[in-house]
């Protein structure tokens, strides 16, 4: 027969589209052409086939071949046909069934010798190949991420002749298997930190609702050394949130570790990241920092370093959870649900308030340093809160007594999430408006204080939906349906930078 027909899938955004290959042999001088909008890497693809068919003991027929990748309106760019264009070519030369094509999805760059190699994007291929009902044929260094898509059947094959004794069954492959459960990351504990009390209560009720928070003090005041413990109290990821942690990171340049399977991400760009590393970008849309820390962690050091304009890439994904990169022929969605921990000092020098009286920044410096950040970015930020420098006996003593671990503030925080996601739905974070009027119900009397604090405050209606949100989850951390005066009162001590603001 001299035209085959097989399935692959291609790469854009998180989505993996269905590739048909088509290949045809008709007469004439002996030339190999592919069509269907490839790429360069697609259209070299045509000497690693060759060179693969030939060195795998295959003959490549002396006649004029076809590839066409339909659709032809979607872009197809990389190694990963390069297995598909060689199968459908036996195939239509009469050197292997076509029947034996069928119910499978190909993918996975070829060497010269006919070695597989491993791609980028594997699990929402293996994710839609699932959804479609169809077996996936890979890479053998794929095969681990592939086995995480559930009730998937992959094969992963070493070379193209593995994979043609499979499909022929002379010898066939062995189902990929998922790889044992890795122990847990090494997440420092928040035992570790030495007084900060105030600071440790945010950055539980941060953990617990799924709020963002910003901290403000002097060099050395712990601002690092908290951030870096609040995955230790975050709880584990579940099924559909490992999924989507794991698509993203496959699609990434680096790539996704089956090891790291089931961990939280954490991610901590320098401040001189652009734009286009935070948010996601390039030619062919890739994932930036905010969506490689779906589910996890965003830790912004020195926030004030960053470039304004790179900031305010921020501000719509900290509302919506998601973020569009947009170019003049295409536009790919990526998710971007992460939670916001920045870091900052209070003056450029870093000193200003400490009794050393060593800061010598004027009230005109200070306002231009705070001044980098933009009014509706820090509105989004649910928690500001102040470190003071800790005690010298504090930081010498030997023992550390009282100090809660993070196993301990783990199990307050998994409650906590547990009651909001029977109530809401969600973490607390996420509530909408109708959501604030059913749970977050005020008294006359609390009614009455919060509109005194706005009116002295000068809060925005942001700014009031997340004082609310965050006296949900200090309600909820407490065990309490309805909210008292204490929780609102304690969630308007973490606008730090409203009630700060004409300074």
């Amino acid at each position: 027969m001299s035209l085959a027909i097989l399935h692959s899938r291609a790469q854009f955004g998180m989505d993996a589209p269905l590739v048909t290959i088509e290949a045809h042999l008709t007469g004439g001088l002996p030339a190999l052409s592919i069509v269907g909008l490839p790429e360069t890497a697609v259209r070299e693809a045509k000497d690693r086939v060759r060179s693969a068919l030939l060195n795998s003991g295959f003959e490549f027929p002396a006649r004029r071949v076809t590839i066409n990748l339909a659709p032809a309106d979607l872009p197809k760019e990389g190694g990963r046909f390069d297995l598909g264009i060689a199968l459908a070519i036996l195939a239509a030369s009469g050197q292997l069934p076509e029947t034996s094509l069928q119910g499978y999805e190909f993918i996975g760059e070829l060497g010269l010798g006919g070695e597989l190699r491993s791609v980028r994007g594997v699990l929402p291929v293996a994710l839609q190949a699932q959804r479609a009902g169809a077996r996936l044929i890979l890479p053998q260094a794929n095969a681990a991420e592939a086995a995480l898509a559930p009730d998937l059947t992959a094969f992963g094959a070493g070379d193209l002749l593995a994979v043609c004794s499979h499909l022929t069954a002379n010898a066939p492959l062995s189902v990929a298997q998922r790889e044992p459960s890795q122990t847990a990351a090494d997440v420092p504990d928040l035992a570790d930190v030495r007084g900060q009390a105030a600071a440790r209560r945010a950055l539980e009720i941060t953990a617990a609702g799924g709020h963002s928070l910003l901290m403000l003090g002097p060099p050395g005041t712990g601002k690092t050394m908290l951030a870096t413990r609040l995955p230790g109290i975050l709880p584990p990821l579940t099924q559909q949130e490992a999924l989507e942690t794991a698509a993203i990171q496959s699609i990434s340049t680096a790539g996704f570790d089956p090891a790291r399977w089931g961990q939280r991400p954490v991610r901590a760009p320098h401040h001189t990241a652009s734009a286009a590393a935070l948010a996601g970008g390039g030619t062919t849309p890739r994932p930036g920092e905010i969506s490689l820390a779906h589910h996890g962690v965003l830790f912004l050091d020195e926030l004030p370093e960053f470039n304004r304009q790179v900031l305010e890439v921020l501000r719509e994904p900290l509302e919506s959870g998601q973020i569009s990169i947009a170019r003049a022929a295409l536009k790919a969605d990526f998710p971007a649900r992460f939670q916001l921990v920045a870091a900052m000092n209070p003056c450029p020098c870093g000193y200003l308030g400490e009794a050393s009286g060593r800061c010598r920044c004027t009230p005109d410096q200070v306002r231009r340093y705070r001044g980098r950040l933009s009014g509706p970015l820090l509105d989004r930020i649910d928690l500001h809160i102040e470190l003071p420098p800790v005690a010298h006996e504090l930081l010498l003593a030997q023992e550390h007594v009282g100090a809660e671990t993070s196993a301990t503030v783990r199990e307050r925080v998994m409650a906590a999430h547990q009651r909001q996601l029977r109530r809401n739905g969600c973490l607390n974070a996420r509530l909408d408006a109708a959501g604030l009027r059913r749970h977050c119900q005020l008294t006359q009397p609390q009614q009455e204080f919060l509109a005194r604090a706005i009116a002295k405050l000068g809060l925005s209606a942001r700014a009031t939906h997340r004082v609310l949100r965050i006296a949900r989850t200090c309600a909820d951390l407490a065990g309490s349906d309805p909210l008292d005066l204490s929780h609102l009162a304690e969630a308007l001590q973490y606008r730090l930078l409203d009630r700060r603001a004409g300074y």
